[in-house]
């Protein structure tokens, strides 16, 4: 019987070189990608760069081994192999050659992932803070009254608006840099690296009857040098010349570029009216304190400011949004309507007034989210406000939420972090990233933002709860337990109980608090009790709570895509769907956005 001699198809691969050369292919991409992906920030590439290309090279691989199935390198130059005979191949010669670029490639590649790791990383707190970039410190408050230190805060406010519209400078807001009022601001080396700038603007300000006095130093801060300095003597009248000159010297100072050439004034009244901008400063203070007393006292102030300028445009502005704070956070069902009415009726008339105000267009866009439940008109609204100023993290992050709320998780994501580069202190945003990456199943990361929020505002509401749950979903029961001990809002105090006892199988412990809960909270949160049956595996009665939830609006059921269990557990319900619907919202198949959710890295500077 004959022999077989016909090389078998591995051997045919090993002779034509092809497995080197998809080795080297590999190598390669590895080696460019890091590359790609390390010089990106620096060249200005777009962040998805290294991701275009590792696409476009996977669809180019079998066309590379078809390449080297079919040709083969010979002193002649490249030839078909059909067109060398067998005795006359340089296999040996041609592996050789092949066997030395893989090793090149493979050097070059791990050369750039130890510069990645040991040099970009170790240093990262020096070589990612960008040269212009900066953050304006709390003015502090000469006047000799405690009751001025609204004006001084008002004016550090303005500066931080102000140099937002400079071009290519990084600037670091309000929320972030307000946590040094009051503290020791010598430590100029420290407070640049929490936040992550360059430069630190400090200052004083003494207002006294019709007379404003104010200091400004622009300093280094990894060692305090003085760039620039200058006090103003002006009348009060002409605060707003003193807000634009101040960053007009910044920029020049940092050598970048003002948007349209000049600083424009973005608080100033219409009509000029100084008693109506002493208003809207006051309401300002006390509407950043976030609570109902003070919401009641800005509102007051916010409507004084109206009376006295009723053109007064960003006075609506921030009336709404105190209004919608108040609608999101504390109105109960009944006052929700009402309230809700209100903001939209203001920041429609902001909108009215200032078309191209971005704060206007902030404020009509969270009315359109989470009053009116209006996703598109709120996605469009925000996505203007955010070109018209790039530089406010708030209306970024409200972004996110919307878009984080309509099922894009991986994209709100993106979004935030990017807020989380202008607003590194902000709680707030640690926490919402957190609970958009539990939604998104990757509990450690959620986990480590959590706890960052806690370490920046221990007290904060409902940080603990949604810790709960990251602690739960990865098994930890004692700590999903003491977390949500911990939570200091009731509601999310029982709810986070609830779900730790029924994932842990304690039936009984589990049972009581969802009783409590339904006897507590069922009229302002039926979403919290909805889940827990959804957990337990009780769809009906999950339905029944859900489509409560959806009938009073609660704002949980509208953030139902921020929150665990629901989507992944009922995604293929069609009462799901039509509870969605009413909602305004698309069902998980129109956005493929949970179960596969992507987190794309942070970006270097956000504040350009």
């Amino acid at each position: 019987m004959p022999m077989n001699t016909q090389p078998s198809f591995l051997s045919e691969l090993k002779r034509r070189n092809v497995i080197r050369a998809a080795v080297l292919y590999i190598g390669a991409v590895w080696a460019l990608a890091q590359g790609i992906a390390q010089l990106s920030p620096a060249i200005g590439l777009p962040e998805m760069a290294a991701c275009w290309f590792l696409i476009a090279t996977t669809i180019g691989f079998p066309f590379w081994l078809a390449f080297a199935w079919f040709y083969e390198w010979t002193p002649q130059g490249l030839k078909r192999e059909s067109e060398i005979t067998a005795d006359a191949s340089i296999v040996r010669s041609s592996s050789r050659k092949l066997d030395r670029a893989i090793i090149t490639v493979l050097t070059v590649a791990v050369v750039l992932l130890l510069t990645d790791r040991l040099v970009v990383r170790k240093s990262d707190g020096a070589t990612a803070i960008p040269a212009k970039s900066i953050a304006v410190l709390p003015l502090l408050n000469e006047s000799g009254d405690p009751q001025q230190e609204y004006f001084s805060d008002g004016l550090s406010e303005e500066l931080i608006s102000a140099l937002g519209q400079v071009r290519d400078l990084k600037v670091i807001g309000r929320n972030s840099s307000f946590r040094f009022r009051g503290k020791d601001q010598d430590d100029t080396a420290g407070i640049g690296v929490k936040l992550g700038v360059a430069t630190l603007l400090q200052g004083t300000v003494r207002k006294q009857g019709d007379e404003v006095r104010v200091v400004a130093s622009l300093v280094k801060a990894v060692d305090g040098s003085q760039l620039w300095s200058q006090a103003y003597d002006h009348q009060l009248k002409d605060v707003f010349v003193v807000q634009s000159d101040i960053a007009t010297a910044v920029a020049n100072a940092l050598k970048a570029t003002v948007f349209g050439g000049a600083i424009k004034n973005s608080d100033k009244p219409p009509g000029g009216n100084l008693d109506a901008y002493d208003a809207m400063l006051q309401g300002r203070y006390y509407a950043e304190r976030r609570n109902p007393d003070d919401y009641r006292k800005a509102v007051d102030y916010y409507q004084k400011a109206i009376a006295l300028d009723p053109n007064y445009a960003l006075a609506y502005a921030r009336l709404a949004i105190a209004q919608q704070w108040y609608n999101d956070w504390v109105a109960d069902a009944e006052e929700r309507k009402t309230v809700g009415a209100q903001a939209r009726a203001n920041a429609q008339k902001a909108v009215a007034l200032a078309p191209d105000s971005a704060l206007a267009l902030g404020a009509l866009g969270i009315n359109q989210a989470w009053t009116d439940f209006d996703y598109p008109a709120a996605k469009a609204s925000l996505r203007k406000a955010v070109a018209l100023d790039p530089s406010n993290a708030e209306t970024l992050y409200q972004l996110a939420d919307v878009t984080a709320c309509t099922g894009s998780l991986g994209e709100g994501i993106a979004m935030l972090r990017k807020a989380l580069q202008m607003e590194p202190l902000n709680a707030s945003f640690h926490f919402y990233l957190g609970q958009f990456l539990l939604a998104a199943e990757r509990q450690p990361e959620a986990e480590a933002e959590l706890k960052r929020a806690l370490q920046l505002q221990p007290t904060m509401h409902n940080v603990q709860a949604f810790l709960s749950v990251a602690y739960t979903e990865q098994g930890r029961f004692a700590e999903a337990i003491a977390a949500a001990e911990a939570e200091p809002h009731p509601a999310n105090h029982l709810w986070a109980l609830a779900i730790a006892y029924t994932v842990q199988g304690d039936n009984v412990r589990a049972q009581q608090h969802l009783d409590e809960m339904i006897r507590l909270d069922a009229d302002l949160y039926p979403s919290n009790i909805a889940m827990v049956y959804v957990l337990r595996g009780d769809t009906d009665k999950a339905f029944e709570w859900i489509d409560r939830a959806v009938a009073e609006r609660d704002p949980g059921m509208a953030a139902v895509y921020e929150q665990p269990y629901v989507i992944p557990r009922l995604r293929d319900d069609p009462r799901l769907m039509q509870a969605l619907r009413k909602l305004g919202l698309p069902a998980p198949a129109e956005v493929g956005a949970h179960a596969a959710a992507t987190v794309p890295a942070a970006p270097a500077n956000a504040g350009q």
